[in-house]
């Protein structure tokens, strides 16, 4: 992976169109050829590349005081959330207990990241769980996610997704709409037989 390092004040909490967004980790075990980190430091003026990543009370510190104005929170920076577990368990909570939704944006292998089924806890941390499909096979999906544990990336992905579910919690399945038309529906295809709905976001090209 391709971090960045920088001698400025982390940033754990920013703003994208007057949301709240939570960053926790550069750490990833996808490298995908469409992501973000690519070709920009951050979003809105926040720049996302971290000197270390952070406690859950440093997350905390970082909420404005009037959080719970915000209806919804979500988990997603400059890498897998998931690979800072305590933090993201410790935050949501947090929220939660305040009266905020929290959705986590996860690419799906938080159980290989942390070697056993962390969905009971996250069950207690989030309200929402967008995993990141990204394709509609384990051979594309590693052609385009590049993905540090190879094309079982893939399977693991989904069994996340199914296990999530079975947790009550609810899931929502996102690809990027540059795989094209054709393997979009096999997204969506392979999403209702989970029964999981479908979300199909917009590339977000260089600034």
């Amino acid at each position: 992976m391709n971090e960045k390092i920088f001698e400025r004040k982390d940033v754990y909490v920013y703003f994208v169109d007057g949301k709240p967004y939570i960053n926790l980790s550069n750490r990833c075990t996808n490298n995908c050829v469409f992501c973000i980190r690519h070709n920009r430091e951050g979003m809105e003026g926040a720049t996302l590349w971290l000197n270390r990543e952070p406690t859950a009370q440093e997350v905390i510190a970082q909420l404005p005081q009037d959080i719970e104005k915000y209806p919804e929170t979500t988990v997603c920076g400059f890498g897998e959330p998931t690979f800072n577990l305590d933090a993201l368990l410790g935050a949501g909570k947090f929220l939660r207990e305040k009266g905020v939704r929290v959705r986590l944006n996860t690419n799906g292998h938080g159980n290989a990241i942390n070697g056993r089924d962390i969905t009971a806890e996250l069950k207690e941390a989030a309200d929402i769980v967008s995993v990141s499909l990204n394709e509609s096979n384990s051979r594309d999906y590693q052609r385009i996610c590049q993905c540090d544990l190879g094309e079982k990336g893939f399977d693991e992905m989904l069994d996340f997704a199914a296990k999530c579910k079975a947790q009550n919690i609810e899931v929502v399945f996102s690809v990027v709409d540059t795989i094209g038309a054709a393997s979009v529906e096999k997204c969506r295809r392979i999403a209702e037989s989970l029964r999981i709905p479908l979300r199909v976001r917009k590339y977000i090209p260089e600034p």
